[in-house]
């Protein structure tokens, strides 16, 4: 699968503009502030119904305009089938059609034209707090588990009744035993599931992740992953018993899956601290590799890989590493951008890529 052709009309920096894609290799390029980013987004956004950089629709409208729309046109390698697929969204309201028919469920779109962003804000998932990493790996496991999305979803709206009720304890200096027993017994199946999920998900994940690596670093470093929950060290009912006390003097839950985390290690060591800038993206780049590995294995599709900036603060061995999983074809259709017209095309000639260059011309004040 992969995408044919473009269209934007007021997607953030873009006032009109269409592009032609070759079915491997994309290479944008254009000074900073020129749109190459907002371009990645708004492929990202015709596979995830969402902006990967905007938490909100309303921010991806051009300024001074009130909607913006995405048109692109998919094909299917093998049979050749195309799709043409639109994102919408006007005074509020989304709109995704696929060949002019509306979706009822914008979920019934996500997973159909898989994409995996590689971004240089992936650095937060290392330096950020547990809940970046939470989320990032839940984004992933819920792209693909229809029931662990729902648990999670249930778990979280138990877990704010919960420390409502807590925080009305706190400020009324009395407590509600039973209804706290109640939500308790509510979320600790959801919790369990879920604890379950994620550590099935590392265990099966890891050994990819690991070899990503490898391949980006020559093998020069070892890196590895370790999920930590304290239902690795107490049942459920155990540990709410044995942060009860904390919970009333706090007004919030101090056990459970919301509080997991994920540790970094290269060399046994913790890649935040002893990680430099190189490491670090090579390990957050490893672990969207593993993305588009566990993706493809899911999905039976190649997703599209986005590489935004992707030359900065990689060294010339990792980068010849990582243009050698490009030109073995490991990926599908791929799109990078760099501000170096002629770096990019002496680097991928170099490794005998064929690609095609799409130039951003025009300057613009609101990239991201």
């Amino acid at each position: 699968m992969y995408l044919k052709h473009l269209k934007l009309t007021n997607f953030k920096s873009y006032e009109e503009a269409e592009f032609s894609f070759d079915e491997n290799v994309n290479a944008i390029v254009g000074r900073n502030g020129s749109g190459k980013t907002n371009l990645l987004d708004a492929i990202y956004y015709l596979s995830f119904c969402k902006s990967y950089f905007a938490a909100q629709d309303v921010y991806s409208v051009r300024f001074d305009t009130d909607f913006f729309a995405i048109h692109g046109e998919f094909v299917q390698r093998e049979t050749q089938n195309h799709t043409q697929v639109s994102c919408t969204y006007r005074n509020g309201h989304k709109s995704v059609r696929a060949n002019k028919k509306e979706y009822p469920r914008l979920s019934s779109h996500i997973g159909l034209f898989p994409a995996v962003m590689v971004s240089p804000y992936d650095s937060d998932i290392i330096n950020e707090v547990s809940d970046t990493r939470r989320r990032f790996f839940d984004t992933i496991i819920s792209q693909f588990d229809a029931e662990y999305l729902q648990n999670l979803i249930s778990y979280r709206k138990l877990l704010m009744q919960r420390n409502a009720l807590l925080k009305q304890m706190l400020e009324n200096h009395r407590t509600d035993v039973e209804l706290l027993r109640i939500l308790d017994e509510q979320m600790i199946p959801l919790g369990h599931q879920i604890f379950t999920c994620r550590q099935a998900f590392i265990e099966d994940v890891l050994p990819v992740f690991q070899q990503h690596y490898k391949q980006l670093s020559g093998g020069s470093e070892m890196v590895s992953i370790q999920y930590r929950s304290g239902l690795q060290t107490a049942q459920y009912s155990e540990g709410l018993q044995q942060t009860a006390l904390a919970d009333l003097h706090s007004g919030f839950t101090n056990f459970g899956v919301h509080k997991d985390d994920y540790l970094f290690f290269i060399n046994d060591q913790p890649i935040r601290r002893f990680g430099s800038q190189g490491q670090q993206k090579s390990f957050s780049l490893a672990l969207r590799l593993a993305q588009f590995d566990y993706s493809c294995a899911r999905k039976k599709v190649k997703p599209i890989l986005l590489l935004d900036d992707i030359f900065d603060k990689l060294d010339k061995n990792r980068i010849s590493e990582l243009l050698k999983m490009v030109g073995d074809d490991h990926f599908g259709q791929v799109f990078l951008t760099d501000t170096d017209e002629n770096r990019v095309r002496l680097i991928l000639s170099e490794y005998g890529i064929q690609h095609q260059m799409v130039e951003i011309k025009e300057q613009v004040d609101n990239e991201l």
